[in-house]
């Protein structure tokens, strides 16, 4: 974690928690938007105007809030207009890290070592964590925004022209059951994998497990009556949320984080869902479970002794299923 610009000490999961010793998480500190014109988003300041080849994006595949953004740039093919740059799987002490890893590379844009060091480029000050994605501007020397969901948002609609007008993620007229969706998913299954796997006390733990296996029934039983996709017949920015989780969910949630009630296997339709996810495309390009799983078992707190497992088996992904 930086404190007023200064790694402070070693990289640990957990850096906040609630009077439950529930897994709290930190805001994102980078806010603005880019849009067609330069003009101000929601929030943070404007002068971020749509320009191919003046962004970069920073990512790890094993995060799934890192992986949103990934699709959505893959979808809206935005890969020519928005460079990139993947950090290596392992987390280290002072965090992620630029380096050979199959799959990851250097920063080609700042040569930074670690990943802090782009935070503190955009604020010498800057207190708190070094968090993926990361999308950078070139032309300013700073972080546009390092929060995924308005990520994903910029990406669907904030490049105009330069992006793909025929895949809209976020279409007006189901902005409402998509907001409805998200709010839903995103503490009980999103997060709730996180506030299961990181709790500090077993209360806490238990709480966030009920709702973990308590949304994947009421998911399941949606897909099962329904379909092929959250809202119906288009993929939207919905269907991106809930697939970076369950990607996941069987080869480092499962285990690793204690939500062993039962498999995504388990989950006929929700399996299904996975599997016609996967097909989509450009999807399949941005998971890399060799990641996924270094990732998540290079967490000392959970896994002391680094051991990766070798399983298991996920049919969808190897187009079994």
């Amino acid at each position: 974690m930086l404190v007023d610009g200064k790694w402070s000490a070693n990289w640990q999961p957990v850096q906040a928690k609630d009077a439950k010793g529930g897994f709290v998480r930190q805001e994102s500190g980078f806010r603005n938007w880019i849009t067609p014109d330069g003009s101000p988003g929601p929030s943070g300041t404007g002068g971020f105007k749509a320009e191919a080849g003046r962004y970069h994006l920073y990512v790890a595949l094993i995060c799934p809030w890192a992986s949103r953004t990934l699709i959505a740039r893959k979808l809206k093919g935005l890969e020519a207009v928005v460079s990139l740059d993947v950090v290596e799987p392992a987390l280290t002490d002072e965090g992620w890290r630029f380096g050979s890893y199959p799959g990851s590379g250097p920063d080609t844009v700042n040569g930074a070592t670690y990943l802090h060091e782009i935070y503190t480029r955009a604020d010498p000050h800057y207190t708190g964590r070094a968090t993926v994605p990361v999308l950078w501007d070139r032309e300013r020397g700073t972080i546009v925004s390092n929060e995924s969901a308005e990520i994903v948002r910029m990406f669907n609609s904030g490049f105009g022209a330069l992006a793909r007008g025929d895949m809209d993620l976020y279409p007006a007229p189901l902005r409402a059951e998509i907001d409805a969706l998200n709010a839903r998913i995103y503490p009980r299954l999103n997060n709730g994998v996180y506030r299961a796997g990181f709790a500090t006390t077993q209360v806490a733990y238990e709480e966030a497990f009920a709702e973990v296996f308590a949304m994947l029934d009421e998911l399941e039983a949606r897909l099962a009556a329904g379909g092929p996709f959250l809202t119906g017949a288009a993929l939207t920015e919905a269907d991106i949320r809930l697939f970076v989780t369950l990607v996941r969910f069987d080869a480092a949630y499962n285990g690793l984080f204690k939500c062993n009630l039962r498999r995504l296997l388990d989950y006929p339709a929700l399996s299904a869902y996975l599997a016609r996810i996967i097909a989509v495309p450009g999807v399949r390009e941005t998971v890399n479970m060799d990641h996924i799983k270094r990732g998540y078992y290079s967490i000392a707190a959970l896994n002391p002794n680094g051991i990766v497992p070798l399983g298991p088996d996920l049919p969808w992904l190897t187009g079994a299923a």
